[in-house]
């Protein structure tokens, strides 16, 4: 179960839920691969040296040993930045209810925002080219006399303001 589906107070009704977009993985995803991809050049270069029968065993068996050691650790490294990164996208939930505003960050550490609708003085849409293009940016709410929070690589950030300016106006009347 989610935070914004823990959190939800009697009476009120979840209305659209986002998070990151997956644009976010690809920072881990690349680092992953890229360390993946030396661990099984690694893995290659060690078992392709065991076979050769002209070199003797004393000379070949610590290097290869090392290699394959140093293969693993770059392997589960590359696998851990990549669940690492999924992880980090998961623990980002935006939600609108017809009540409030719900927006948590963070794994270990964590970061709350819970705005009552009545008190959303602003909303906003931060989005690159490159965002509109793949369907991200950054969304600042702005609370009545708060400062501006802005919540970046949002997924669908136009649909996020959409829903909550429709809420503000359903419940505004």
């Amino acid at each position: 179960m989610s935070y914004v589906e823990k959190n939800l107070v009697p009476g009120e009704t979840l209305l659209y839920q986002t998070r990151h977009h997956w644009i976010v993985l690809l920072g881990p995803a690349l680092l992953s691969l890229i360390m993946d991809l030396a661990g099984i050049a690694l893995l290659v270069a060690a078992f392709s040296g065991k076979t050769d029968k002209n070199v003797p065993t004393a000379s070949r068996g610590n290097g290869a040993e090392a290699m394959i050691i140093v293969a693993i650790i770059l392997l589960l490294a590359g696998t851990a930045v990549l669940i690492y990164g999924m992880a980090k996208r998961n623990a980002t939930e935006m939600a609108v209810t017809n009540k409030r505003v719900l927006i948590k960050t963070g794994m270990a550490s964590r970061r709350t925002l819970d705005l009552m609708l009545g008190r959303v003085e602003s909303i906003g849409v931060e989005e690159t080219v490159v965002g509109r293009t793949l369907g991200y940016g950054t969304v600042v709410l702005r609370g009545t006399g708060g400062t501006p929070e802005p919540f970046v690589k949002i997924a669908d950030p136009q649909e996020f303001r959409r829903q909550v300016q429709e809420q503000i106006g359903t419940h505004g009347s």
